[in-house]
């Protein structure tokens, strides 16, 4: 049994020294190492899922979905996760007091929910004996430590993924958990042990049905991948029931919005090992919020972009063949009074479209909203300007029938169904063979496409065919404020 006193009930680590680094400093340096590596995108979590591998394979991938609770106010962070050895006495096994131990000190369990929690249900036992050996939350703690220092915990450990055990937790916690300041954080690797290539197919289809948003979603895509008969495939996710946990937690609470933020295998860190592979990803459950600019605000931004684009063109010599192409042109962000204002400050996902009298003339953007709106704005123009490989990058002459306009583009979110489609509301992009295509809102309503024609199109941008988004090409659609000069 674990060592722990009677009276403080304090958890020792398992798996510290072999799992992840023992010495405390050493520690400490590798979680941030990763997360050092990573950017924050715009949100905060009311749910993550995050891989539970020893650092050396899956602790790049967890840093992702740490690093969003970098600098947000989290008192409460629930970790839950399946039971690895023997089964529990009780379905679900709370770590109700003292807290767990850590090479970087004692992670405090939050009583008073972890108490309301266990008053809730009486299938929901403190089982100290259960969480003996387990790692799948331990190994969690040092990153919450570094990224929410003040947090405490409710530790929990599920002994069946069944729609019953489900149900009663995510409502119990419903019940107990703060409006504000909690985190539900589900530990869960993904597909163990088949090849490389089945895996990523095998996750593909895990982390569609996750993004989807729908519980009923991710039982069916998990039965659909274990009748498949791949070959050493254990499992699709260990951690299935506490990840439908989150999952029916976060949207009730609110969360209509789902990110992955990162996916690999233990085959991309051990390429000599790619027979048998795990693997894992970080995923982002919460609400977004669209930035809400005032025309002062927006004409800031619109000025900004101009400003940046003159500024690389007059700067730039006559260009000779081949042209550079950016991001090798000096990027030029220039400071203003501005850039205190919040909104400005905010990180955002942004396309910059430039025309010169009406017709296209470049247009580049990012998908990922992890860099401030201004900073963004300014890049994007730059590289409208100049690293479109559609166009020639723009000349001196053509700025005096320039017309900027700006796209900030919520998350993309899962299409299950083209139906979910609404033209003129809905950008698209489509993933598939290392392939991407995206085309704006404005494209299909300038172009009177209806639902079929923006999906092959969009496939088209990507190098895919046409026809590619009825097979296994990854469809998500986004929304766009739209803002424009005059003319």
């Amino acid at each position: 049994m674990t060592a722990r006193t009677q009276v403080e009930w304090i958890r020792a680590p398992a798996v510290a020294g072999t799992w992840y680094p023992g010495v405390a400093e050493v520690l400490a340096a590798t979680v941030d190492s990763y997360l050092s590596a990573v950017r924050r995108v715009d949100g905060v979590p009311l749910a993550l899922i995050v891989p539970h591998a020893g650092y050396h394979y899956s602790g790049a991938v967890a840093a992702h979905g740490f690093k969003q609770l970098d600098r947000a106010q989290i008192d409460t962070a629930v970790v839950i996760a399946a039971d690895h050895q023997l089964p529990i006495s009780r379905p679900i096994s709370v770590w109700a007091r003292g807290g767990f131990q850590t090479p970087l000190g004692v992670l405090p369990v939050d009583e008073g929910i972890a108490a309301r929690l266990l008053a809730h249900n009486p299938n929901i036992r403190f089982d100290a004996p259960a969480h003996d050996g387990e790692h799948p939350i331990e190994i969690e703690l040092p990153f919450l430590a570094r990224v929410a220092p003040n947090a405490k915990i409710v530790p929990i450990l599920m002994g069946d993924a069944d729609e019953g055990s489900v149900d009663l937790l995510a409502d119990a916690l419903l019940a107990v958990l703060p409006d504000q300041g909690a985190v539900v954080i589900a530990s869960s690797d993904l597909s163990h042990y088949p090849e490389y290539g089945e895996a990523i197919r095998v996750d593909r289809a895990t982390l569609a049905a996750i993004e989807s948003g729908s519980p009923e979603g991710l039982r069916a895509a998990v039965r659909r991948s274990m009748r498949q008969g791949v070959r050493n495939l254990a499992t699709c996710a260990c951690g299935e029931g506490p990840i439908l946990v989150a999952m029916k937690v976060a949207r009730a609470r609110g969360a209509v919005t789902i990110s992955l933020l990162d996916y690999a295998n233990s085959g991309d860190v051990e390429i000599e090992h790619r027979s048998q592979v795990v693997g894992y990803a970080a995923v982002m459950l919460w609400h977004y919020e669209p930035p809400r600019l005032n025309q002062g605000q927006e004409q800031i931004l619109l000025r900004q972009a101009r400003t940046a684009v003159e500024t690389f063109v007059m700067d730039e010599p006559a260009p000779s063949a081949p042209l550079r192409m950016y991001p090798s042109a000096p990027l030029r962000v220039h400071p203003s009074a501005d850039d205190g204002d919040p909104e400005l400050q905010r990180l955002s996902a942004v396309f910059v479209t430039l025309r010169v009298g009406g017709i296209l003339r470049g247009c580049i953007g990012q998908l990922r909203a992890d860099t401030p709106l201004q900073q963004a704005v300014q890049e994007k123009a730059v590289a409208a300007a100049s690293a479109d490989p559609r166009f020639p990058a723009l000349r001196a002459d053509e700025l005096a029938d320039l017309r900027v306009e700006i796209s900030v583009l919520s998350p993309l979110q899962r299409v299950g169904n083209p139906s979910e489609i609404e033209i003129g509301r809905d950008g698209l992009a489509v993933f598939d063979q290392g392939k991407k295509g995206v085309l704006l809102p404005k494209v299909a309503i300038e172009r009177d496409w209806n639902r079929t024609d923006f999906l092959e199109n969009t496939c088209l941008k990507a190098g895919l065919q046409r026809q590619a988004w009825k097979g296994e090409a990854a469809v998500y659609r986004f929304e766009s404020l739209e803002i424009a000069e005059a003319g």
